[in-house]
């Protein structure tokens, strides 16, 4: 893979990781606000964001552990 490629992909990382926990955030606190329940939601959001992005990450880095397995194997011998 192309270095320029994977470092394009570590960024998508990145702003997939701000996104999720973001927009957990901000979802929680609309719902806060038309329930009048600060900061139950707010809190909610927050969790179920950081539950997002570990998911997320780990499915989009996933191939690039896959390919250093794969090296460390066939380079050892």
């Amino acid at each position: 893979m192309d270095w320029r490629i994977a470092a394009l992909r570590l960024v998508g990382v990145g702003f997939f990781i701000a996104g999720a926990i973001i927009l957990g955030v901000v979802g929680g606190r609309w719902v806060d606000g038309k329930l009048n329940s600060e900061p139950f939601w707010t809190i909610a959001g927050l969790i179920l964001g950081i539950i997002v992005a570990f998911y997320g990450v780990y499915n989009m880095v996933k191939p690039f552990m896959g390919n250093q397995s794969d090296k460390s194997d066939k380079g050892g011998s």
